[in-house]
């Protein structure tokens, strides 16, 4: 069963700190390792981070805890597993170069034909 409440407390978490095209892909069908993956830009690093704190915030309010977080040194990405839902958080060119909303939403067959 997805964890919608979870999902839902991450996109509200990004949306107060005026995370920009949060998008929500619904990955349950496609892999065994998270049901949702939460994809958002920053305008800067320091806003990247800023949404990443926001998120990790949040869900302590929900005594969860991220199994892993990557990328806040930096702040160009930045991701957050949650278990059932992982977040990336991201530079927008970042994010236009890795272009993970196409990449997951492809089928499995399409995606070996990118190979």
């Amino acid at each position: 069963m997805p964890n919608v409440e979870l999902r839902d407390l991450v996109i509200d978490a990004l949306e107060d700190r005026k995370g920009v095209d949060i998008q929500c892909l619904d990955v349950l069908e496609q892999t065994d390792i998270t049901d949702y993956m939460v994809v958002a830009s920053g305008t800067s690093a320091r806003q990247v981070k800023a949404l990443a704190e926001s998120v990790i915030e949040q869900a302590a309010t929900i005594d969860m805890k991220p199994l892993g977080v990557e990328g806040m040194e930096d702040g160009e990405w930045v991701l957050i597993d949650l278990t059932d839902v992982v977040i990336h958080v991201m530079l927008p060119q970042v994010r236009d170069f890795y272009d993970l909303e196409r990449l997951w939403s492809m089928s499995p067959s399409q995606k070996g034909l990118q190979e």
